[in-house]
């Protein structure tokens, strides 16, 4: 993204944008990022997870010719695509579907089997390569992370560099599940049709378990696995994946 002064960085830029913004409500953060040419064009990239719907109807009710990047990484479960079809229809969203690259999965994940061995390299080509590439025209994007996530969203910042080349939003941040549960009662949204079977956090079929009474919420992901993310976040321009694959 071309820099404009006074600005000489893309961290000054974040250092300034998290100071300015660090007591303002999630609405008027996303009204100003999608509204300030400084920041450039921005996308919203969703699961259609179990929160999903939260950031959704806000971009929904804000401007929903926003581009809404859906990863679809051709293992979700069948009731997370039914469910992407039915909120995209609802809230009248712009969603484009990114797909991982067919010959790289068939190059390296024949069997649709290397979730089982090596979860980090199968995140890699089903979700992290596709991004990436999706996000080229972008200059900056908006997550659903928070804090109350633990593990590295402890310390989650409304605004970081993601790899020194664009902006990444994080307008939920300091939301808990509460804050969460009163939004979608309030807006009368409807919950991925999984949360109510155990399942507070969706991704990927195989690796993803129903999570007891008890346990936290991501328990459920990757579990047996030393796993706690997906690999399409970066934290200070570094990637939290552990391995890539070559191909």
């Amino acid at each position: 993204m071309p820099l404009e002064a006074p600005y000489s960085s893309i961290e000054e830029q974040v250092a300034e944008l998290n100071s300015r913004h660090a007591h303002h409500a999630a609405m008027d953060i996303l009204e100003a990022t999608l509204g300030d040419p400084m920041i450039g064009r921005t996308a919203l990239v969703s699961s259609f997870g179990a929160e999903a719907v939260v950031l959704l109807h806000m971009v929904s009710v804000i401007d929903r010719t926003t581009p809404v990047l859906f990863l679809d990484t051709e293992m979700l479960f069948p009731e997370t695509l039914e469910y992407q079809r039915e909120l995209a229809a609802r809230l009248r969203l712009t969603v484009e579907s990114i797909k991982p690259d067919r010959n790289v999965t068939f190059l390296n994940d024949p069997n649709g089997m290397m979730h089982t061995t090596d979860p980090n390299a199968c995140c890699t080509i089903r979700k992290s390569q596709p991004l990436k590439k999706a996000l080229e025209p972008f200059d900056a994007w908006i997550t659903g992370r928070k804090r109350y996530q633990g593990g590295k969203r402890s310390d989650l910042a409304l605004f970081e560099t993601d790899d020194a080349s664009r902006i990444k939003i994080n307008p939920l941040a300091h939301w808990s599940p509460e804050n969460l549960q009163e939004y979608i009662d309030n807006n009368r949204l409807p919950r991925h049709p999984l949360v109510g079977k155990g399942f507070p956090s969706i991704g990927c079929a195989p690796c993803t378990t129903r999570v007891a009474e008890g346990e936290d919420a991501r328990a459920g992901r990757w579990r047996g696995h030393d796993k706690t993310e997906c690999g399409i976040h970066f934290a200070n321009g570094k990637a939290v994946r552990k391995t890539e694959t070559t191909q």
